[in-house]
């Protein structure tokens, strides 16, 4: 498919033709959802964590005899069920990760940038290059109508760009080996430069 190729502020600067086998195919909700489900669990740090009855300072001493109280037979306490005992199946420190196979990965961005395609947001700059301010930066952005985006550039971003676009709420800029799922649904806008289609073309060939 063709789509019109726009500069910074939002001048016409040709067409690129965009390969129908990332950005053309039926959304799979399904194999979005699963990649997000493990970005998210994989950056959760698993640090929770509670005493249980082992952790817990307090004598072991039987608490009464076994027999003859009317009571239960109780031998601790740092049971659970006592006031200032140790918890029942609280938390642990572990991993939350869990596998998911590389081609569904591969598969899973496919659909998620075919999926922004067919919502309209999809915007192909030029390039993505600025002066290094942010108000000249911000204006450019309001111009253009973009509040909320994810800008995605080639193997380096320049710096000067990356430093005045880092202070504007609501727009990430990221390199092309960032692209990924959870950010492309997260912000309004997906835009990609030159550059970055050149490397997605090369990434999926």
């Amino acid at each position: 498919m063709k789509i019109d190729v726009l500069s910074l502020d939002g001048q016409s600067a040709g067409s690129i033709e965009l390969n129908d086998e990332i950005f053309g195919l039926e959304p799979r909700m399904d194999l979005i959802h699963r990649m997000i489900r493990w970005q998210l669990a994989k950056r959760r740090a698993g640090t929770h964590a509670v005493k249980n009855r082992a952790d817990i300072w307090r004598t072991g001493k039987k608490m009464f005899k076994q027999k003859g109280t009317g009571s239960a037979r109780h031998g601790s306490a740092r049971a659970p069920q006592f006031r200032g005992g140790g918890r029942a199946f609280g938390p642990v420190v572990r991993s939350h990760e869990h596998d998911l196979p590389k081609k569904v990965r591969a598969l899973a961005l496919r659909h998620a940038l075919s999926a922004k395609m067919k919502d309209g947001g999809v915007i192909v700059w030029d390039k993505a290059e600025g002066d290094g301010k942010t108000k000249t930066l911000r204006a450019s952005f309001e111009k253009a109508g973009l509040k909320s985006a994810l800008i995605i550039d080639g193997a380096a971003l320049q710096d000067q760009f990356a430093l005045a676009a880092r202070n504007i709420p609501m727009i990430d800029v990221l390199p092309i080996q960032g692209i990924n799922v959870y950010d492309i649904l997260r912000r309004e806008k997906l835009v990609l430069t030159r550059a970055a289609v050149d490397a997605l073309e090369e990434r999926f060939k």
